[in-house]
């Protein structure tokens, strides 16, 4: 060991010394930066309250349960945004999880070792792509490629009066609630992957080793000792890429169709709290307008805490 790693503790000793007040000072700096994020919470909630609050005032709980949202006649319903931000939402996860899962084990388990780092950096470069980049390219070209491809012959060969053909009704332009959320899915995806292959490269070399050795399978090595060894971590990644879906807006916004009708099928064209927020916000010229989007800020806010209390719940029962 060198001589400076040695001197390391005897100058941190020497620059705060015990009960000096140099390290009050320090503890008091941590302690304003822990207490930092709580009370900008707190504003937070505050503000978007006292904003939205002439909104929930006028339409009690009607808010909640209401589609209707018309501006012209000062009419505000909550209910379209609402379903449609937890319906894309919920899809992206179902369609991305599998995925990163498969991605995240492939790097861990099977790749050779020379290619394993260069794509796991090409997945983490891909989720740092900004989001109006997949907007635009769900634009022009997810979006018409789904249409002519998958749309269009659905409704052509599938039955309208079939339960399939009621969930693929609508108007094939390829804007729409599933189109919406493979973009989600496509955004979330190396994300949540990136951090699975790094959850699942804390597992210890010897576990795995004795597993196979016991001769399970690689299916059984990561079913039975991987995703168990790191079922806590997995539970907060997803419910991170969870959140991550619920507040996304550009990239939803260019392809949702933005319609406040609550959607009858995956095909319908529909809206998010914050496609509607980022499309009306800048024109909201009234004050109930204004009102309506705030408490629709408030309503995405309180989401969003209640999938974190919902993850730190899993978390608490399965430690």
């Amino acid at each position: 060991m060198s001589d400076s790693a040695l001197s390391q503790p005897s100058r941190l000793n020497r620059l705060f010394p015990s009960g000096s007040f140099g390290e009050m000072i320090f503890r008091s700096l941590c302690f304003s930066a822990a207490t930092l994020t709580l009370v900008a919470m707190a504003g937070i909630i505050v503000a978007l309250t006292i904003g939205g609050w002439p909104a929930f005032r006028t339409f009690g709980f009607n808010f909640f349960l209401s589609s209707e949202w018309n501006p012209v006649s000062e009419v505000y319903g909550a209910a379209g945004p609402i379903i449609g931000t937890l319906i894309t939402a919920f899809l992206a996860l179902l369609l991305a999880l599998p995925l990163a899962i498969g991605i995240s084990v492939f790097l861990v388990e099977f790749c050779p070792r020379i290619l394993a780092r260069p794509i796991a950096v090409a997945v983490e470069l891909l989720a740092g792509i900004p989001s109006i980049v997949y907007g635009m390219w769900g634009l022009f070209v997810l979006a018409p490629w789904f249409a002519h491809y998958i749309q269009f012959p659905l409704l052509i060969h599938v039955s309208p009066d079939s339960w399939l053909g009621r969930m693929v009704a609508g108007v094939p332009n390829g804007a729409n609630i599933l189109t919406a959320s493979l973009i989600l899915a496509i955004m979330i995806l190396p994300y949540m992957a990136s951090v699975f292959r790094e959850l699942f490269l804390t597992v210890p070399a010897q576990v795995r080793e004795a597993a196979y050795g016991l001769g399970a399978t690689p299916f059984e090595v990561v079913c039975s000792v991987i995703i168990p060894y790191v079922k806590r971590g997995l539970i907060g990644v997803i419910m991170l890429g969870l959140g991550r879906a619920l507040g996304e807006t550009m990239a939803v916004t260019f392809i949702i169709g933005n319609t406040h009708s609550l959607p009858h099928s995956l095909f319908d064209s529909g809206s998010t709290i914050a496609s509607t927020i980022a499309n009306e916000f800048t024109e909201a010229t009234s004050e109930m307008h204004s009102a309506a989007l705030t408490a629709l800020g408030l309503v995405l806010f309180m989401i969003t805490f209640m999938v974190l209390i919902m993850a730190r719940l899993l978390i608490g029962k399965r430690s």
